[in-house]
């Protein structure tokens, strides 16, 4: 059976692998020891790497590699990839059977039925073994389970990160708060539209502005779905106590906030262009001035957003808030990885050895690799500072000759790294992410199978996104709506919820 997840159908399906071929054999590995040898002769553990280019290509030897090679006591090969070529290499491989012994994939049918077909290890059982890996919160590796086992180690990434940020200037001077109900971002879109804000003698300014991507299937940009979970919704899907699954936009607070938007429309409150809209572009018009809130931000973009807006509005003014609804705060979760770590039984062909390339894995998260990832070189790309913090010397050259390896890595903001000195605003984002995580609302179908899904989740979805969209510009009704719904049901919705009920009840045993 195919399988994958709502989050990832709509997404990158990038895949990023590494190839690791060991030398001479090993003792079972312990937990990370920062000293220990690569394997039980003390011989370097040899690891290639095949991954997509990330900015210029670091030069051979460089003093980064050295580092993680002299750390961890291995010797690495890198082979960078451009981004275009490089799902087209990845799938290659994985049709071939030709696979190295470390890779980074996404969760999606290709990697998912290697999965199920008993292509990879499963790591759940050794996981406690390392103190890095075991240290994590549960639930990153929960969103990436296949069938209820652990196939990877994920790329770790904050799943509570996104927030509304908002221009406190104008705030401020018309008397509003962030708002909480749907009620409150009419009255602050309205007043924002009418008030003139920015003093130029025009309405030409908006409360918040949509793009074309406004309903996407991903949270990371789906304005619907944050706001409803805002109201008490549910995020893309909803569980009930009996198993029953339903799909977000046949809950109320979905419709509610279709209907926000159809109002907002009807009254010119919003901007007219967003069916056509770039994400990129609409960007570029909150930082401009043309917008008092950004719906679909990062908490820890707030302050890269205010660096850029200062630069033409100097006395511009930003902040940021976790989601907060009539309930208090709850976010829409994100999957919580940038991809995974998987480990090819075609070419890790035993236990021990398997523990060898978890020893590695493990040590990356150690504070000296975790601080090289993030951080760079200590009087090169950061200096510390007061109260076990470090600040930017170079940040241009940490992304030229680190970031490529950070992003290819493992690594985690939030673990065994030293905390950056920076604006306020910056700092406040660096606290807002991981504490999202407590009032995270997660997908309950998120790594459940669905063969429907997998051979026409893009179409059905898209039939309620291009729906929605016809909603809120006034080209269909109430009705209009209703028979879409309906119509995505007897294409293969009900069908899907079906094999999501089925997943969810034998992965629940």
């Amino acid at each position: 059976m195919k399988h994958t997840r709502l989050l990832a159908a709509l997404g990158s399906i990038a895949l990023v692998t590494g190839v690791v071929a060991a030398c001479g054999g090993d003792d079972a590995a312990q937990p990370t020891d920062t000293n220990a040898p690569g394997s039980a002769d003390n011989a370097p553990l040899e690891i290639s790497f095949v991954v997509p280019q990330v900015g210029d290509i670091p030069a051979k030897d460089n003093v980064i590699e050295k580092e993680i090679e002299k750390y961890t006591n291995t010797t690495l090969e890198f082979q960078w990839v451009p981004s275009s070529t490089y799902d087209e290499k990845i799938n290659v491989m994985i049709a071939s059977g030709d696979l190295p012994k470390i890779m980074r994939v996404n969760y999606v049918p290709t990697v998912i039925n290697a999965a199920q077909n008993g292509m990879f290890w499963d790591i759940g059982p050794y996981l406690k073994e390392y103190k890095n890996l075991a240290a994590q919160n549960a639930q990153y590796y929960e969103n990436i389970k296949i069938d209820g086992k652990l196939y990877g180690i994920p790329l770790y990434r904050e799943i509570g990160r996104s927030a509304l940020i908002y221009r406190k200037d104008w705030f401020d001077a018309a008397g509003l708060k962030p708002p909480k109900t749907l009620d409150d971002y009419y009255n602050i879109a309205k007043g924002i539209a009418t008030s003139d804000p920015d003093k130029n003698g025009k309405n030409d300014t908006y409360g918040f502005m949509l793009d074309k991507k406004y309903n996407d299937g991903s949270t990371a940009s789906n304005v619907v779905t944050r706001l409803a979970v805002t109201q008490g919704g549910v995020n893309k899907w909803g569980v009930d106590s009996n198993g029953k699954i339903t799909a977000e936009f046949m809950t109320p607070q979905y419709m509610d906030v279709l209907k926000l938007f159809r109002r907002l429309y009807a009254e010119k409150l919003i901007n007219q262009d967003f069916p056509a809209l770039e994400g990129q572009e609409a960007d570029k018009k909150f930082e401009s001035g043309q917008a008092a809130m950004k719906v679909n931000g990062l908490a820890t973009n707030a302050a890269n957003i205010f660096d850029r807006m200062v630069k033409t509005l100097p006395t511009a003014q930003l902040d940021t808030t976790h989601w907060e609804g009539p309930q208090g705060f709850r976010i829409a979760a994100q999957n919580g990885n940038n991809g995974f770590h998987v480990f090819p039984k075609a070419t890790v062909k035993t236990e021990d050895e398997l523990k060898r390339l978890l020893k590695f894995m493990d040590q990356l998260l150690d504070e000296k690799m975790s601080t090289l990832q993030k951080r760079g070189i200590e009087g090169v790309h950061h200096k510390k500072v007061e109260d076990g913090m470090v600040q930017w010397i170079d940040l241009t050259a940490f992304n030229r000759e680190v970031k490529p390896y950070r992003d290819d890595l493992l690594n985690f903001e939030t673990y065994n790294v030293p905390p950056l000195k920076d604006s306020p605003l910056a700092m406040k984002g660096y606290k807002m992410e991981p504490e999202g995580l407590n009032y995270a609302v997660h997908n309950p179908v998120l790594n459940l199978s669905s063969q429907t899904f997998s051979e026409r989740g893009k179409e059905l979805e898209l039939m309620i996104s291009d729906a929605g969209t016809n909603y809120i510009v006034g080209k269909i009704d109430d009705a209009g709506w209703q028979a879409a719904v309906d119509n995505w049901r007897k294409a293969g919705g009900d069908l899907m919820i079906k094999e999501y009920e089925a997943a969810y009840a034998k992965h629940k045993k």
